[in-house]
């Protein structure tokens, strides 16, 4: 390991936050690397695939919100799907001012088709762990998930000053 990521994982005072993000770059960058080579499609796009494979309807700006696109990224990638005969917009029922998005057949199957992919990598990483770690990983993971409402600050110039208040 090189002495600045060794630094940032096990001599930082942000250490969770650097260890989940260095977790999370090995996970995504090879598995949408070998998206892009399987489908051609970019991560912005294939992501708008995902969700849709997961909860089929959704709107674009909770599949941005989901995943911390931008909107107009997604739209973008939206636009393409669309082209490509992968998704589908129609007007929700609910709300005419609004337009789900749907998996075509094509797209569902690109879905089904690649997420054996996602599972088995998961599975690697977590191979290192018992069942009951899982366990505890997962429900510890999950109160922290729970309380993101709650970290919404302002923050001011004043809030970022390293000089002493006092």
């Amino acid at each position: 390991m090189e002495a600045l990521t060794e630094a940032k994982l096990w001599r930082n005072p942000c250490w969770f936050a650097f260890r989940f993000n260095h977790i999370a770059l090995r996970y995504n960058a090879p598995l949408y690397g070998w998206i892009k080579r399987q489908t051609g499609l970019s991560r912005p796009e294939f992501v708008v695939i995902y969700s849709l494979g997961l909860l089929d309807g959704a709107l674009a700006r909770d599949i941005a919100s989901s995943s911390g696109f931008p909107k107009n990224t997604l739209s973008r990638a939206i636009e393409k799907l669309c082209g490509l005969g992968l998704i589908e917009r129609r007007t929700d029922a609910a709300d005419r001012r609004n337009h789900t998005l749907h998996l075509l057949p094509a797209g569902r199957r690109m879905f089904e088709e690649t997420l054996q992919q996602f599972v088995h990598f998961e599975e690697r990483m977590l191979q290192t762990l018992s069942p009951a770690e899982r366990d505890t990983l997962s429900s510890l993971l999950a109160k922290i998930v729970l309380d993101t409402p709650n970290w919404a600050v302002d923050v001011d110039d004043d809030a970022l000053s390293l000089e002493d208040p006092d």
